[in-house]
């Protein structure tokens, strides 16, 4: 049995809240990168090369990317060996949270109740979620997530008789709709199956797959790139000002589901899907 005090789980939150606002995952620096050359908009274009400038100006001077600087969600893999001391776990968790956006001069988004709006003024709580596994290790993702695009997120409870192709035209359908607000060029996350709340987090985890990357089932995978051509034939593009780059990955996770369901989640992400990874 090995154990890990609640003080490095604290530290290491932390510094992961400033790394995931301040610096901008390889991949998506590269899809960026990749995607000015594709661009057929002259206004497409150049605010791709803005947005990878942005990029380039916050790691250099360890500023947040972009002013919203999310709410924390926090995904703890616990391995089985695993003995947690020094206090709990949840509490280590907010306040890895409350060190990292206080030190990193972070934006403070969360109200302590969705209806009376009063700022926590720490950015706790974060949104948790644990999974025991194998090993004696705990493996941590921060993913700081901006509201302008988990607003235009979708559920659909669709039947089975809809089958992949109302499935697909769900997902599109969510992006068309959404058009500029979740800051094209987007990252979109897609649950399908499981229940009304896990479709949500199969979204939710779909984000944080590499951009590129497919699924290994072969329908998936197809829908995965057949999504991704159609996307950015709408001509939404960058900030919605025009173009072929609206979307820079769609990432499906799928998992069992009931009978008599199909629930098909879609958690839309500005291009940044910020998210920090760490091994403990």
């Amino acid at each position: 049995m090995r154990e890990i005090s609640t003080e490095l789980i604290t530290n290491s939150i932390a510094e992961m809240c400033i790394e995931a606002n301040c610096h901008l995952n390889e991949d998506v620096y590269t899809a960026l990168e990749q995607a000015k050359q594709k661009e057929s908009s002259l206004i497409g274009k150049e605010i791709l090369c803005q947005l990878t400038k942005n990029a380039d100006i916050a790691l250099q001077k360890q500023m947040p990317i972009c002013q919203d600087t999310g709410m924390a969600i926090v995904f703890l893999e616990i391995g089985q060996e695993v003995h947690i001391t020094g206090g709990l776990l949840e509490d280590a968790v907010n306040e890895g949270v409350r060190k990292g956006y206080e030190k990193g001069y972070l934006r403070k988004s969360v109200v302590k109740d969705p209806f009376l709006r009063v700022n926590t003024k720490d950015n706790t709580p974060a949104i948790l979620y644990t999974k025991i596994v194998a090993g004696d290790n705990i493996d941590i993702i921060v993913a700081p997530k901006g509201f302008g695009s988990e607003n235009m997120s979708r559920i659909y409870m669709l039947k089975p008789s809809d089958g992949i192709e109302g499935a697909k035209k769900a997902i599109l359908e969510t992006v068309e709709q959404a058009g500029a607000n979740p800051c094209p060029p987007m990252i979109v996350g897609v649950g399908c199956g499981g229940s009304f709340e896990y479709s949500a987090y199969l979204a939710k985890k779909a984000l944080l797959r590499p951009i590129g990357s497919h699924s290994d089932k072969k329908h998936i995978r197809e829908m995965e790139q057949e999504l991704l051509q159609k996307m950015n034939d709408t001509g939404i593009g960058p900030q919605g000002l025009g173009g072929n780059t609206t979307v820079l990955g769609v990432n499906i996770e799928s998992y069992a589901t009931h009978i008599a369901g199909m629930p098909i989640a879609i958690n839309i992400s500005c291009h940044v899907t910020r998210h920090c990874h760490k091994v403990i």
